[in-house]
């Protein structure tokens, strides 16, 4: 095999030269890529024996590459969806190959025909008015911690900001002033001003006021001065949950994390009567189709929708009777 096969110089060309230099994608994209590919070739070590360094690009032909997103499903209990994310960093890299390496164009083009899996949509998740209102007065406003908790926790709700964006705010990202608002870099690097509601303005410059922890630039910093971690974020929202759940016994039944203070935010505006497109504007969404999302879970517009319908009126079910017996057949599925 030829030196340039080997996949290590591949992988190291694709995520300097192809994804770094040529793309210039953010971060969280390598960040992601680098799992996907630690993964796998933690998974060729087991089934092929073989060290990364040593793997070649015939080691990675679609049936390995299947076997490989089987085991996350079954061994590491990934989602259908997650399988699917891994399989796009798959992809990504194969198609940086197949300029590289054309020799070997008919492996690749298997490997690029493996199709992704489809999927249960899971209607979303939100929290109602008091079950909101509950999680914000949960955290003790007489401690520091308790009040930055208190003003992240409103910030996220009224915002809809996403966790990365929301831990990535600097103090310096919030104005105050006629226009209220704090801007943030989201995904695709794309930046925005989100704006503020009087209670969230008055809570940001009641906490502008506190003291500096170490210099700390963050807008919500931990307590040693550097950024909040989303593992921190998810862990002190499930603190302030659960002891709300003694004044609002219905979020027991709930699964809370930032993303869901994210969709409340945006249930807030559609409750609101506020438009699909504005509303995507507001979360930085790509495309107003993804917001049509928030449509699904909105019970009282459906059932507003279902009033204005005329009833059926009362008659005699037909039943459809098969006269062949391949419709007879596809009747019984």
């Amino acid at each position: 095999m030829k030196p340039a096969c080997n996949v290590a110089t591949l992988i190291e060309r694709f995520f300097t030269e192809r994804l770094m230099r040529q793309r210039n994608v953010s971060a969280n994209t390598i960040a992601s890529y680098r799992d996907t590919f630690r993964l796998l070739f933690m998974f060729a070590q087991v089934r092929l024996r073989k060290s990364p360094s040593a793997l070649t690009l015939a080691d990675l032909d679609a049936t390995f590459i299947g076997a490989f997103l089987t085991d996350l499903e079954v061994k590491r209990g990934a989602s259908a969806k997650t399988r699917n994310l891994r399989l796009t960093a798959i992809r990504s890299f194969f198609r940086f190959v197949s300029f590289e390496e054309p020799a070997h164009s008919a492996l690749i083009q298997r490997v690029l025909a493996i199709p992704s899996k489809r999927h249960d949509k899971r209607q979303v998740h939100f929290l109602t008015r008091p079950e909101i209102e509950a999680v914000l007065a949960a955290p003790d406003r007489t401690t520091w911690l308790g009040r930055r908790d208190h003003t992240l926790l409103l910030v996220a709700a009224q915002t809809g900001l996403r966790l990365s964006e929301l831990t990535g705010l600097d103090r310096d990202a919030v104005h105050l002033g006629s226009g209220a608002h704090v801007r943030c870099v989201g995904k695709g690097r794309k930046e925005r001003t989100t704006p503020l509601t009087t209670l969230a303005r008055c809570a940001l410059q009641a906490w502008l006021k506190e003291p500096l922890r170490k210099g700390a630039t963050a807008l919500f910093p931990n307590v040693h001065g550097g950024r909040l971690s989303a593992d921190s974020v998810q862990s002190l929202l499930g603190k302030h949950v659960r002891v709300a759940h003694k004044s609002c016994p219905s979020l027991k039944a709930k699964s809370v994390s930032p993303h869901v203070l994210r969709h409340s935010a945006a249930m807030e505006l559609l409750q609101a009567g506020v438009d699909c497109s504005v509303i995507a504007l507001w979360l930085g969404h790509e495309s107003v189709e993804t917001t049509q999302t928030y449509l699904h879970a909105h019970l009282a517009l459906k059932e507003a929708a279902l009033a204005k319908l005329k009833p059926y009126e009362r008659g005699k079910r037909t039943r459809f009777q098969p006269n062949d017996h391949l419709l007879a057949f596809l009747e019984a599925l």
